[in-house]
């Protein structure tokens, strides 16, 4: 028997046009239903989050993929600002970002991000990196139900 694979909402929370893009085609190219989200700044991720603003109508994501290095908030508040509140807590939170340093790889994790994972610069790479992050997500882990 096949198991059907339901589809998950993703939020990307990516400032980087070209990042951006590479995500969508990874999630494009793969075969499962998810949905992308994107937010390009740490305060319209938690406005999405919070389903505040123009995101009243947002569906809660069922992970968030988050850069550290983002204009009006950094992803390390983002962060720190969904770990501490008990509505968004429970949504796994992957850190995708450029940074290889010591320092932000051991703050994430202290803040309780799920995982750290640094994009490649590679095209193929990235797409590869991506899919590996949705397919664990869909296909391996357990998610709390919405």
């Amino acid at each position: 028997m096949v198991e059907q694979q339901v589809g998950i909402e993703v939020l990307l929370v990516e400032d980087d046009p070209g990042d951006v893009l590479m995500t969508r085609e990874a999630f494009a190219e793969h075969k499962v239903a998810n949905t992308l989200w994107v937010v390009s700044d740490g305060v319209s991720a938690m406005e999405f989050l919070r389903k505040e603003g123009q995101h009243a109508a947002a569906p809660t994501p069922d992970l968030v993929l988050l850069d550290l290095n983002l204009p009006r908030m950094d992803g390390r508040e983002v962060l720190a600002s969904v770990k501490q509140d008990a509505a968004l807590r429970h949504i796994p939170v992957v850190v995708l970002t450029t940074s290889e340093a010591e320092e932000d790889v051991l703050r994430s994790y202290s803040l309780h991000a799920n995982a750290y994972v640094t994009k490649p610069v590679d095209f193929e790479r990235f797409i590869d990196v991506v899919r590996q992050i949705d397919d664990f997500f869909v296909s391996v882990v357990r998610l709390p139900q919405r």
